[in-house]
């Protein structure tokens, strides 16, 4: 059931017409109406229907109207509760309500379809018997003339001034106050080659005002008036408000999370150059344009960079003509700012460089800005950080450039460009122009490093343009910084190797061609330096770089607390500049094994296999074995490049302790004989005796204990320092403990200890006590096994060395199997093996799953 009161009173079911026909129903229904789903007493009603009769009616009678009332419109439209009647509609069944919520809407034809005239004029023509009347009329009078208004104004921007004219000039009539009808009867009048009668419109308005209010028109119409006087061309623009944006962009792909956090406050959109900062804020822009009806404006601050004539600019779009935009930054600052104050406008700032370019064309209105820096300036703003796209984002961008079908061939293109949008667009569009070419085809042109950046072209757009706009922005020291840092190959470094270079890591960030990148566990901020970022580096003249970094890199390592070489004295001097050494090689391990790679590709051949010398004591502990071998191939090829027979020689002994810890018992043996010979014939003692060393333990692991025990009491024998002693008695004592001679292993083994405790070598230490407390369990002297697991385990929780720790847990689960506590045991060993598991540790698994069970 529908109840209209805009015009005469009438109650609609349908087709069928149910409105009162006798005055006393009308007139109740219309203060039903009036107060739709308020409850009424007896006595409101009364008052409502009679005011002027100071309520001398009966209740009788009310009840007996409301009765009759019900019986025409329907029992359950009027409800009876606790004595009150309420007229229980929706909103949507009042014509009054629809009205309202239309014009919120924005859906003013339709609106205005629903004026019938002013309310309840049949009943009250003159407003004055109810004053409910005459309060809605004016409220429904003013939403009107808003509604119409509006209307217009979308039919002017939508090119129709001429078909106008007459209903303007109307209600120009019969509102001639009303000076936004005033207005909008100029501008047609205007569009349709009237100017002069336009400006006569605008002169009538102003002589009535001022000779009946003393007043001017308002600032709206005055500027109008002086646009038209002027010839404004922009006037005779009827495409509705501005929408400046580039055209979205396309086979947009990715980015959802990031979607929904562009548009709204102000925004800074940041990333390295090519990430696609600008199309995720243009796409995002279009994608909410409906929120924007006033316009939306957008400026390349790359173009234009100064902030005033990207004010005027975006003055004229708003309707100011050239003539009224002030002459100063500031005018144009507060005009921008009054002209954006009551719009619904979007504005993006594309490509600034500086918060000083930004401040100024910053409004009440959201903003967004897109910047290869972070704008750490702008106290308040939002900033959404824009990396590369994921495997299946890159590959999905390129299936929609390039109209190709996802393989593994165009999954290898896609790792060529990184996941950096600008070079994956770029790839798209060469296979989309060139039909003919296979994705295998172009993969062969990118794959020579020296000429990726060619390839990466496809009409007027670059990868290397991309980086030259950072690059050529950049200041000398910074420049140098970014050629340095273009040597390594590591996927991220540290502060310290920034500094190196240059100290203007930061700079490059700002200019989008560093990536900050995490805090790594040394507490040492990491960068990170996109694939083709470091092409383009490489392209620029470098000369040194790897040189400083390679003396500055032996010196660190080499002073780091971890014994690295083992009898080197100087490895116990404790470096100043790191909180923890172990923490350091920790976080440099990556950056350090590609050095290695580095030196070796540049020729720096002695610091290539001096570096890899003095890893791979750590590698080893940590059980890095793959980076082990990376490192020691690479240090032999330069060795024997540069004739250097001494290094190697050591680092065919590195090989012949990393496959000592492959468990390549052969292997271990020809590397360490091929060692042993070239350290005889140069007469390096220490040296001979190290390598047998370990070729006694070659022999341990073959099972010959006998040859095992002769080669080891000779190190003994030649041994020339504590050290040396140390590590052949430990190794002696494992070989006594396989052939069962237990006393004499565990005093072996109790002096090796000994002897390093008071060397300071914690982790030789520990290796032995896990050692003494195997052969004090075989011997039955539990007590004494758990002391040496205890101190072992302490010494490998202080080092903060898991996998340690992890031995040691599993001798003190064997001792608690021997005190009979097996439930403990197993408690102990399953902590182990979880570590074993994480750490891919093949011998402790092995050994810790039997006795999880």
């Amino acid at each position: 059931m529908e109840f209209r009161i805009m015009g005469p009173l009438e109650v609609l079911d349908g087709d069928d017409d149910r409105t009162p026909s006798a005055p006393k129903h009308r007139d109740l229904l219309a203060m039903f109406v009036l107060n739709a789903r308020r409850p009424l007493t007896v006595g409101r009603l009364r008052t409502l229907l009679w005011p002027r009769e100071g309520g001398d009616r009966s209740d009788s009678l009310v009840r007996g109207y409301v009765g009759q009332l019900r019986q025409l419109i329907g029992k359950d439209v009027i409800t009876t509760v606790s004595g009150t009647y309420t007229l229980a509609i929706g909103a949507e069944q009042l014509d009054v309500d629809r009205f309202r919520s239309l014009v919120e809407r924005g859906s003013y034809q339709e609106a205005l379809a629903l004026w019938r005239g002013p309310a309840l004029e049949d009943l009250d023509p003159d407003g004055d018997r109810w004053v409910e009347t005459r309060r809605l009329r004016e409220e429904l009078e003013e939403l009107r003339l808003f509604a119409l208004e509006r209307r217009v104004q979308l039919d002017l921007d939508a090119g129709r001034h001429r078909e106008l004219l007459s209903e303007l000039r109307r209600l120009a009539g019969q509102h001639p106050l009303w000076q936004r009808f005033r207005g909008q009867y100029m501008l047609a009048l205007y569009r349709s080659g009237r100017r002069a009668e336009a400006l006569d419109a605008y002169a009538a308005l102003r002589e009535a005002l001022d000779d009946g209010h003393a007043i001017e028109p308002d600032s709206d119409l005055q500027l109008l008036y002086h646009r038209m006087l002027h010839d404004d061309v922009s006037l005779h623009v009827s495409a509705g408000p501005p929408v400046l944006l580039p055209h979205d962009v396309t086979g947009f792909t990715g980015r959802a999370d990031l979607l929904d956090l562009v548009v709204g406050g102000q925004v800074v959109v940041h990333g390295q150059a090519g990430a696609g900062k600008s199309a995720l804020a243009v796409h995002a822009a279009w994608r909410e344009r409906e929120r924007f009806p006033d316009g939306i404006l957008y400026a390349d601050l790359r173009e234009t960079t100064a902030p005033a004539a990207v004010l005027e600019d975006f003055l004229r779009w708003l309707g100011c003509p050239a003539q009224a935009v002030p002459a100063s930054l500031d005018g144009r600052e507060r005009l921008f700012r009054t002209y954006a104050a009551n719009r619904r406008l979007l504005v993006l700032l594309d490509n600034a460089s500086a918060e000083s370019q930004v401040r100024p064309l910053l409004t009440s209105c959201p903003t967004v800005i897109t910047s290869r820096s972070s704008l750490g300036g702008l106290s308040g703003a939002t900033r959404v950080s824009v990396g590369v796209l994921g495997e299946e984002d890159a590959l999905d961008l390129l299936v929609r450039t390039s109209g190709r079908v996802a393989d593994e061939a165009l999954g290898r293109l896609a790792r060529f460009c990184g996941g950096l949008p600008i070079a994956l667009r770029i790839a798209g569009s060469r296979l989309a122009a060139r039909p003919g070419w296979t994705v295998d085809y172009l993969v062969g042109l990118l794959e020579d490093e020296h000429e990726r950046l060619d390839g990466l072209r496809s009409g007027d757009q670059a990868v290397r343009s991309v980086l030259a706009i950072g690059y050529d922005g950049l200041p000398d020291p910074a420049k140098a910084t970014l050629r340095g840092l273009g040597a390594l190959s590591a996927p991220d470094f540290a502060d310290w190797v920034a500094e190196l270079f240059g100290g203007q890591a930061e700079a490059l960030v700002d200019a989008g061609l560093l990536e900050t990148h995490v805090v790594d566990v040394a507490g040492q901020v990491r960068y990170r330096l996109h694939d083709l970022t470091r092409l383009f580096a490489r392209e620029q003249e470098s000369q040194g770089a790897l040189v400083r970094l390679m003396d500055v890199v032996l010196a660190r390592v080499r002073s780091s607390r971890f014994s690295l070489v083992s009898g080197d004295p100087g490895t116990l001097v404790a470096t100043r500049d790191i909180r923890e050494s172990v923490e350091w090689l920790a976080a440099e391990r990556a950056f350090l094994v590609s050095l290695v790679s580095d030196l070796h590709q540049a020729g720096l051949d002695d610091g290539c296999r001096r570096l890899a010398h003095l890893l791979g004591p750590y590698l080893e502990r940590h059980r890095f074995l793959d980076d082990w071998r990376h490192v020691t191939a690479a240090a032999l090829e330069s060795a024997r490049r540069a004739g250097d027979a001494m290094g190697e020689a050591l680092i065919l002994r590195d090989l012949g302790d990393l496959h000592l810890a492959e468990r390549e018992w052969d292997l271990a043996h020809d590397r360490l004989r091929l060692a042993l010979g070239m350290f005889l014939r140069e007469g390096r003692t220490r040296d001979v005796n190290q390598t047998r060393r370990r070729l006694g333990r070659v022999h341990l692991e073959r099972d010959r204990l006998p040859e095992a025990e002769r080669a080891l009491l000779g190190c003994l024998k030649a041994a020339e320092n504590d050290r040396d002693a140390a590590e052949a008695l430990r190794v002696l004592g494992v070989v006594l403990h396989r052939a069962g001679r237990l006393d004499e292993a565990a005093d072996r083994l109790r002096s090796a200890a000994a002897h390093l405790d008071a060397l300071g070598d914690r982790y030789r230490q520990a290796d032995t006590l896990l050692d003494l407390s195997s052969v004090r369990l075989a011997q039955h002297a539990v007590p004494d096994a758990r002391t040496a697991a205890e101190t072992a385990r302490g010494i490998a929780v202080r080092l903060g060395d898991q996998l340690l720790d992890a031995y040691a847990l599993l001798a003190l689960a064997r001792v608690n199997q021997a005190e009979g506590a097996a439930e403990r045991a197993r408690e102990l060993a399953g902590s182990a093996l979880a570590v074993f598991e994480a750490l891919e540790d093949d011998l402790g698994r092995s050994q810790a799953l039997p006795m999880v069970g």
